[in-house]
């Protein structure tokens, strides 16, 4: 009988989201409610202070952050083309112009110096993506930021638990933003979050987030009826989810522990084999803390990262390439002029996604790393 396949994500689950569930059902399960306050709470005491507000997502806290900073029609937002599709959505839908960027070969973020290169008049903010937890060299960004008047909204989806020379992910710029989603290290289904230190840029984005209404204030006993005072949107979380997302920061430190055990094994099991292959593993620099999001192989050309990834899916290991560069996308393409993003283009073509989740055992690990080297004998 074949073995099961190894599944590149997963999430880990037990009692503890199940109890949390039912608590929640016992109470108003709208956005807003006990467990959001609980949550936000947490976090922001994870981060080091500021306030966080949670959302439906990652997507709507970019959105959230921009609308505001103020950001909008006439405007640009220089941000990575190696990234999801919703760091150019958001700027998308707040009316401003995604422009692309390259990132460095080291950490796979945005390369400040072809960000300087693509700055220009209607330039108004910089979205970085800390891509597998690891940021890009955000000194030189923020100097960057300041000295040209710009805002910083970090896409930290993949961010939280990881730092940059002592600092939390999500902190560094204006503002921050998470997802919970399914595939990351805690979630909840579908969620997001979104942090911020300025008490007057918390205010306005938590209007924003309650429908352009200041019920938050409301709900606080800060007034005594809530109305309309300025222009919004929904993006408040269901109180049921934030009730899962409770039980899963409980168990933060132990999803951690067992996703560094797993990457160790790989740089461990692989780095003598990569090296003789001119291939490169995930790690981050010295002065950068990550979270074992992901585990990535960068390996010499497209045709021997196809190869592999054909033949470990072949063995059942779930491995994956990432992203197709949003600057060659169709509708990417419909944005502007081409661009030229070489390490973007190389990265691209020759990355290959070990599996990487709390779940995976030791065998598993075992069955990975052998097949790995199986497909590239």
């Amino acid at each position: 009988m074949p073995a099961s396949p190894i599944q590149l994500s997963d999430t880990w689950f037990d009692a503890r989201e199940g109890e949390r569930i039912s608590a929640a059902l016992q109470g108003r399960v709208a956005g807003n409610g006990p467990f959001c306050r609980k949550v936000e709470d947490r976090l922001a005491q994870l981060l080091g202070g500021g306030r966080v507000l949670l959302t439906t997502s990652c997507t709507h806290a970019m959105e959230l952050a921009l609308l505001a900073l103020g950001i909008g029609a006439g405007q640009e937002v220089v941000c990575p083309s190696f990234t999801f599709v919703s760091t150019a959505n958001a700027i998308l839908r707040v009316g401003a112009r995604p422009v692309f960027a390259d990132i460095e070969d080291q950490t796979l973020g945005l390369d400040p110096a072809d960000v300087e290169r693509r700055l220009g008049p209607r330039t108004a903010a910089l979205l970085p993506v800390h891509y597998a937890g690891i940021a890009p060299d955000m000194d030189r960004l923020l100097a960057l930021a300041r000295g040209h008047g710009l805002k910083v909204v970090e896409d930290a989806a993949h961010g939280l638990g990881a730092s940059y020379r002592g600092r939390p992910l999500g902190t560094l710029g204006e503002a921050g933003c998470f997802s919970f989603h399914e595939t990351k290290n805690v979630t909840c289904g579908e969620g997001g979050a979104l942090a911020v230190r300025d008490p007057a840029l918390a205010d306005r984005a938590e209007v924003i987030r309650e429908k352009g209404t200041n019920r938050s204030a409301f709900l606080r006993g800060e007034v005594d009826k809530y109305t309309w005072v300025a222009e919004g949107s929904s993006y408040v979380l269901s109180d049921v989810l934030a009730a899962m997302l409770d039980a899963q920061l409980d168990k933060l430190e132990e999803i951690q522990a067992r996703r560094a055990r797993v990457a160790g094994r790989y740089l461990a099991e692989l780095s003598s084999w990569a090296a003789a292959r001119g291939a490169r593993l995930s790690r981050p620099p010295a002065d950068r803390q990550g979270n074992d999001h992901l585990f990535y192989v960068l390996l010499p050309d497209p045709s021997t990262r196809d190869r592999c990834l054909a033949r470990l899916r072949a063995q059942g290991v779930m491995a994956a390439f990432h992203y197709v560069p949003l600057h060659s996308s169709p509708h990417g393409r419909r944005l502007g002029p081409a661009v030229e993003l070489p390490v973007t283009d190389r990265v691209a073509a020759s990355l290959l996604r070990l599996p990487l989740h709390p779940r995976l055992t030791e065998e598993d690990v075992d069955r990975v790393v052998g097949a790995l080297k199986q497909a590239l004998a």
